[in-house]
C-alpha cells in the first residue's frame, strides 16, 4: 500500500477509533449515573454500540472514498452530491445500532422495546433517529475535513517539492551557463598570451603551446564539475600563472601554496582562476617593474578564505568589475547564498587584494557534476 493511500486510511481509522471511544465513554458514564438514580435505561450497552461503530466503519471509508472521487467542482453539481453522501452515512447510524443490538442479543434492553405504546415508540424512535442523524452528520463532516486537510497538505508538499526541483534545475542551468562563459573568456586571454610570443620567439612559442595544451586539458576537466579539491584548484591556478610567466619572463613573481600544506576541502571549480587572471592583467597594466602575485589560503572554524594579492602601479586607476569577477560573485551566490562573500580593494599602498570567504566543504558535501 502506497503512502498516498496509507496515510489517509490511518488518519481516518485513528479518528474513527477516537469517536468510538468518546461515544462509548460518554454513553456508559451517563447511563451509570442514571442507573445510580434508579432511572430507566436510556442508552444501549457498550457492546451493541461498539458493534454499531464497527459496522459503520466500512460505510465511512466508502463514503469518504466516494467523496474524494467525486471532488467539489463544479460546485452546483458536486456540493449536493457531497451532502447526499454525508446524509447517507449518517442515516445508517440508527440501523447500525439496531443491528448491533440484534448481534449482541440485547434487543430487550433497547429503549424502543421498553416503551409500551406503539405510537409512543414510533415518536421516540423518530427523535432518536433524528438525533443520531445530526450527530453522525457532524462526525462525518469532521472526518471529511480531516481527510481534505491531509490531501491539501500532501498537495502543498508536492508543489513545494516541484518548486524546489525547478529551482535546483534553474540554478544548475545558470551555473552551467556561467562555466561555459568562463572557459572561452579564459581561452581568449591565453591565446593573446600565445600571440605575443609567436613573432619574437618561435621556440618559446612552441613551449608555450605545449603548456597551453596542458592548461586547456585541465580547463576542460574543471568545466565538467561543479566542485573539486582545493589542491586541484590551486594546481590549475599555478599552471595558468606559469603560462603567463613564460610570456612575461622576469616581470612576474609568483607565490602559490604547496599542496602539502593545504586543508583537505573542496571548492567550486575554477573559482580562483578569474582572480589570478585579473591579478595578471591589472597588475601589469601601467606597471613597468616586477609584479608580485601571491595566493593565500586560510581555514578557520567552518570558513575557508581564499585570497589573491598583486602589486599595482603607484597611481593605478580603480578597477571595475569585469566578466571574471562578476562570474565568481554570481557563482558564489548560487552555491552558498549569503554564506559566501567576495570583496576587492586596496588593502595597503601598492597592493590590490581580492578575497573570498566561503563555507568549508568536504568531498561528501560537494555538488554533483552537471
Amino acid at each position: 500500500m502506497t503512502f498516498r493511500v496509507r496515510m489517509p486510511l490511518v488518519l481516518v481509522t485513528v479518528f474513527w477509533a477516537y469517536v468510538t471511544g468518546v461515544d462509548l465513554l460518554q454513553t456508559t458514564s451517563t447511563q451509570a449515573a442514571l442507573s445510580a438514580m434508579r432511572l430507566r435505561t436510556i442508552f444501549a450497552p457498550w457492546g451493541p454500540q461498539l458493534l454499531a461503530h464497527l459496522l459503520l466503519y466500512p460505510a465511512l471509508l466508502g463514503c469518504l472514498w466516494g467523496s474524494q472521487r467525486l471532488g467539489w467542482r463544479p460546485y452546483a453539481r458536486r456540493v449536493p452530491a457531497q451532502a447526499a453522501l454525508g446524509l447517507g452515512f449518517s442515516a445508517l447510524a440508527a440501523p447500525s445500532l439496531l443491528l448491533g443490538e440484534l448481534l449482541a442479543g440485547d434487543v430487550a434492553s433497547a429503549p424502543h422495546v421498553a416503551v409500551a405504546s406503539f405510537s409512543r415508540a414510533a415518536e421516540l424512535e423518530g427523535s432518536l433517529w433524528l438525533s443520531s442523524l445530526t450527530r453522525f452528520l457532524l462526525t462525518y463532516a469532521f472526518a471529511l475535513a480531516l481527510l481534505e486537510a491531509c490531501q491539501m497538505g500532501r498537495a502543498l508538499r508536492e508543489r513545494e517539492r516541484q518548486a524546489a526541483s525547478l529551482h535546483r534545475a534553474l540554478s544548475t542551468a545558470r551555473l552551467a551557463a556561467l562555466r561555459s562563459q568562463l572557459s572561452p573568456h579564459s581561452l581568449l586571454n591565453l591565446l593573446h598570451t600565445l600571440q605575443g610570443q609567436i613573432g619574437c620567439d618561435p621556440r618559446a612559442a612552441r613551449a608555450l603551446v605545449a603548456k597551453l595544451g596542458e592548461v586547456l586539458r585541465e580547463l576542460l576537466r574543471a568545466s565538467e564539475r561543479e566542485f573539486w579539491p582545493l589542491e586541484a584548484e590551486l594546481h590549475f591556478a599555478q599552471q595558468y600563472l606559469a603560462l603567463q610567466q613564460q610570456r612575461f619572463a622576469e616581470r612576474l613573481c609568483l607565490n602559490v601554496p604547496a599542496p602539502a600544506g593545504l586543508p583537505g576541502v573542496w571548492v567550486p571549480s575554477l573559482i580562483l582562476q578569474p582572480l589570478v587572471e585579473n591579478a595578471v592583467v591589472h597588475g601589469l597594466r601601467g606597471h613597468h617593474g616586477s609584479v608580485s602575485i601571491r595566493v593565500e589560503v586560510a581555514a578557520a572554524g567552518d570558513e575557508l578564505t581564499l585570497r589573491v594579492v598583486n602589486t599595482v602601479a603607484p597611481r593605478a586607476p580603480e578597477r571595475s568589475e569585469g566578466i571574471g569577477l562578476r562570474n565568481v560573485r554570481h557563482r558564489l551566490a548560487l552555491h552558498f547564498g549569503e554564506r559566501a562573500t567576495m570583496r576587492s580593494a586596496t588593502q595597503q599602498q601598492g597592493e590590490w587584494t581580492t578575497e573570498i570567504h566561503l563555507p568549508l566543504l568536504g568531498p561528501e558535501c560537494a555538488a554533483p557534476s552537471v
